[in-house]
């Protein structure tokens, strides 16, 4: 064992001990028999179990609908439980929208309670396979509707049974296609305000092929393509525009082996990293040993898995975007 990974050892030894959019979209047709699921003040009421998907359903539903979060900002979504009230609100509700993979306790209340209301966001883009760098085969638009999310019995970075990197938001392409397709969803459901939430919903989608074309043009001409991150959540961000990730662990909770620890340094020292990167809801520790050990420094790259502190999905993307020209010095 080298010195560096003996150092490592020692020191992280020391250091580490919809969406659900749960959304009542009713069906509020002119007939006196529709039926609407859960409402707000005779609006659809939307809930989104994701910060991503809360910022794209009021973008998308603007005043028509009821917008409710399922997630308190700073908490960690991926460890969210949901209180028997709001599992039993998915009985109310007409439509649920989600990200499978990111929340099992959503997964499993909308396998119960809402199987048949479900709208999964990653049905509707070509997902990454889970820790890798390529589109999962068999996945391109609606593939997972028609072949099924993973193989039972296998589980993505956090334990869910997922093949494939859940945190496609991080990609504002795929992410434009979502919006497009919850303005649809909506506009079906609620045709009496069907003009507006496709009106909204290509203005959100405009919006968010203009943010692609700023990150691509940012991220074109860069001395380093490597980033070094607290966990692998950036593979859709780095896919897209053509950077290396090398998570220092796969799972935001997880305790990562000493060895993983030295084999990042090792990566770390070869590409001339200069940053390593820490997340806004994890724990910097690990990171910092890191950046330590190869004479590196920290920075925040945010995985926007919760609500920024200041302004929006938008605007926190363009911070991360900030953040990655300084780090990998892009001209």
């Amino acid at each position: 064992m080298s010195d560096s990974s003996r150092r490592i050892r020692m020191r992280a030894a020391g250091l580490l001990t919809g969406t659900a959019l749960l959304a009542a979209t009713a069906a509020c047709g002119s007939g006196a028999a529709d039926s609407t699921g859960g409402s707000a003040g005779g609006r659809p009421e939307v809930t989104a179990a994701l910060y991503p998907l809360q910022w794209l359903a009021e973008r998308v539903g603007g005043g028509d609908v009821a917008v409710v979060g399922l997630t308190e900002p700073g908490v960690e979504p991926h460890d969210l439980e949901l209180t028997p009230a709001q599992v039993a609100g998915l009985e109310k509700t007409s439509l649920v929208a989600y990200v499978k993979g990111v929340q099992p306790a959503v997964d499993e209340a909308v396998e119960q309670h809402a199987a048949d209301r479900g709208f999964d966001a990653a049905t509707l883009v070509t997902t990454l396979a889970a820790g890798e760098g390529h589109a999962e085969e068999g996945h391109g638009e609606e593939g997972h509707a028609e072949e099924g999310h993973a193989e039972e019995g296998h589980g993505d970075e956090h334990g869910h049974e997922v093949s494939y990197d859940p945190h496609l938001w991080l990609d504002p392409s795929r992410f434009a296609t979502v919006a497009t397709r919850l303005g649809e969803k909506l506009a079906a459901a609620d045709p009496a305000h069907a003009a507006g939430y496709r009106e909204r919903a290509a203005k959100t989608a405009a919006d968010l092929t203009a943010l692609d074309g700023e990150l691509t043009r940012g991220l074109a001409n860069c001395a380093s393509r490597s980033i070094v991150t607290g966990h692998e959540a950036f593979g859709y961000l780095a896919d897209r525009y053509r950077l290396q990730q090398v998570g220092i662990s796969v799972d935001p909770d997880a305790e990562p082996s000493p060895a993983r620890l030295a084999e990042v340094a090792e990566v770390a020292k070869r590409e001339k990293v200069t940053t390593i990167f820490t997340e806004t809801l994890v724990s910097p520790k690990v990171a910092e040993v890191l950046a330590q050990e190869v004479g590196a420094t920290t920075a925040v790259l945010d995985p926007i898995e919760s609500r920024p502190a200041e302004g929006d999905y938008l605007s926190a993307m363009r911070r991360n975007l900030a953040t990655l020209k300084t780090a990998l010095s892009c001209s």
